[in-house]
């Protein structure tokens, strides 16, 4: 059975029941009409008038009955045929909902229900769709671009050492073996970087639970400068450091990753020599504790600014060299800065990225306060 069947049985019962309600209530008065014949009132003359008519309470019930039960029937008809209408035109909405959503369904994630008139609980749900699906939307369109992006980054490594074994083995007497050996471990830890950073991205937008303990930002930070600054020295980048105290409840690998990540980006993306890179912590007076890293580099477009948290998305282009040139390594994943937005989101951390007009960029983590009795993020 249909809601609008459903719903015109509900308006015909309801009328019914209240046309019933009226018939029983004057069925109730009819209570207070004597049974017997009334008797005749004497005229002016002092005679009866023996052919006037008063009717009792039985005439009025037998005049009564096929009266009620005709209204009845025509309360009934105008139930069913007004409760059909009406139903109709209040479902209307729900029909357009439908329609959009099967079109959904089939495919179309443009559609839109875009419901008019006035603003009740249907436009209500009809807006609450639309929002979902442009969230919906924008979520699928990403996740396309990166599985894109992400076959093209996991194919050129590949792609890459092919050319080289191939030329190698059509000219295998021309060949400098340590040359290709040491091009083919640059290439393969591309690969390598690239799989590791997938992995862990898709770990953190998986929604997993991570434990949160107390972590001390200046230390943690303090030991990830000291593992990256020999790799910075090699690409010709100095990295300076002033680290103030503040703790707090957070899971130590991944602040120690987005601290890593946030430093290697500023190594990969930096000026070709005498590149810096300040690294900064301290509590603020909220009780909030603050990273910022600040890198030298090339004047980033506020277009490319807005996309820098997208998977993939390199300041330099796409294909990068300048880390591998300097001795320094091979060129970031393109994954780092989309790493470090989902480690901010999970601490519930916010996350702003400045690009000055000297070059360069400018990346501010501000993490929460420690949180009383609260021993997991993430959920």
């Amino acid at each position: 059975m249909s809601a609008r069947l459903r719903l015109t049985l509900s308006y015909a019962g309801f009328l019914l029941l209240a046309g019933i309600a009226l018939m029983a209530l004057v069925f109730y008065i009819l209570r207070f009409v004597p049974e017997d014949t009334l008797q005749l009132v004497p005229s002016e003359s002092g005679l009866e008038n023996p052919g006037a008519f008063v009717p009792d309470r039985d005439d009025l019930l037998a005049a009564l009955w096929p009266r009620a039960l005709q209204l009845l029937a025509v309360l009934a008809v105008i139930g069913l045929a007004g409760g059909w209408f009406l139903a109709g035109r209040m479902l209307r909405p729900l029909k357009r909902i439908n329609q959009v959503t099967r079109r959904i369904v089939a495919g179309s994630l443009d559609q839109r229900v875009k419901l008019g008139g006035r603003k009740d609980e249907f436009r209500e749900l009809a807006d609450t769709l639309d929002g979902m699906l442009d969230r919906l939307q924008g979520a699928f369109d990403e996740q396309r671009r990166f599985a894109a992006n992400a076959a093209h980054e996991l194919r050129t490594p590949f792609s890459i050492e092919r050319s080289m074994l191939d030329v190698a083995l059509a000219d295998p007497a021309g060949v400098e073996v340590e040359r290709l050996i040491q091009r083919l471990d640059e290439t393969n830890r591309r690969g390598i970087e690239v799989v590791e950073a997938l992995l862990g991205l898709a770990a953190i937008d998986a929604g997993r639970t991570f434990e949160r303990e107390p972590v001390d930002i200046a230390e943690t930070v303090a030991a990830v400068v000291a593992e990256l600054r020999p790799l910075a020295d090699r690409a010709n980048v100095v990295i300076s450091s002033t680290l103030g105290e503040g703790d707090i409840d957070a899971n130590g690998p991944l602040v120690r990753q987005l601290a890593s990540n946030l430093i290697l980006n500023g190594i990969r993306h930096n000026l070709d020599s005498r590149g810096m890179i300040a690294v900064h912590t301290e509590s603020l007076p909220d009780g909030s504790v603050q990273l910022v890293v600040t890198n030298s580099g090339p004047y980033v477009s506020p277009e490319l600014l807005n996309r820098m948290a997208e998977p993939f998305v390199r300041g330099a282009g796409r294909v990068g060299t300048r880390a591998s040139e300097h001795g320094g390594g091979v060129v970031g994943s393109g994954l780092g800065l989309a790493i470090v937005e989902r480690v901010a989101n999970v601490h519930n951390a916010a996350l702003q990225i400045v690009a000055p007009d000297s070059g360069g960029l400018v990346v501010t983590v501000r993490f929460p306060g420690p949180i009383p009795g609260d021993p997991l993020i993430g959920q």
